[in-house]
């Protein structure tokens, strides 16, 4: 400590100790730290958020899809009983495959909605985001698989194969037609979504 005595006032100076310093140098870094993991935490909340949305969507569109197929079935009208002809999903071992697949991702994702909404509360958790990134990998294999072996007899249905002498049947099932269509579309919709989610953990994951 100084004292500086003028003719009109005395000033004192009062060196700054190493301790004050010390502590002052330990807590900027400290709130930097703290402020870093507040903003790290917000982005991965704000992306559990959008897997959660998703996961809602791609629900709605397997499950669109498992119906639309299962439910599908078109019987010509004949002039008799005796003689009719029917088209119905379960007569092709592709379009039940397509419904037991649709049907296993639809279980799925509602068993994982609750894995999520922890990936909400608590979003630096990694092992939650680990899951469900291994069980939405097979899933997206499983739904691809499923809607491309549908949209190939589809594809059948509607040009045919002259080759093999295999006439197109949706000038005369045209409704069967129409709904096997719209449940390949929601299927490649949630397969889609799949693809997404996947994309989405994984670059939570990289910025843990």
């Amino acid at each position: 400590m100084e004292a500086t005595k003028s003719s009109d006032e005395t000033t004192i100076h009062i060196p700054e100790s190493t301790s004050t310093r010390g502590k002052a140098a330990a807590t900027v870094p400290a709130m930097v730290v703290s402020t870093k993991a507040t903003q790290a935490g917000g982005w991965k909340r704000g992306v559990a958020i959008f897997d959660f949305i998703l996961r809602l969507c791609a629900i709605a569109a397997a499950l669109a899809a498992t119906a639309t197929m299962g439910t599908t079935d078109q019987t010509l009208p004949f002039f008799t009983q005796f003689f009719q002809f029917q088209a119905s999903y379960d007569d092709l071992p592709a379009f039940q495959f397509f419904v037991i697949a649709n049907a296993v991702a639809s279980g799925y994702l509602v068993l994982s909605l609750p894995f999520s909404i922890v990936g909400i509360v608590r979003p630096h958790l990694t092992g939650v985001r680990l899951l469900l990134i291994i069980f939405d990998t097979v899933m997206v294999a499983l739904i691809t698989a499923a809607a491309a072996a549908a949209a190939s007899i589809v594809y059948l249905a509607h040009s045919g194969n002259t080759n093999a002498n295999w006439n197109p049947i949706c000038q005369q099932f045209g409704d069967f037609c129409q709904s096997v269509s719209g449940a390949v579309v929601a299927s490649f919709i949630a397969a889609a979504i799949f693809i997404f989610l996947v994309m989405l953990s994984a670059v939570a994951l990289k910025r843990h």
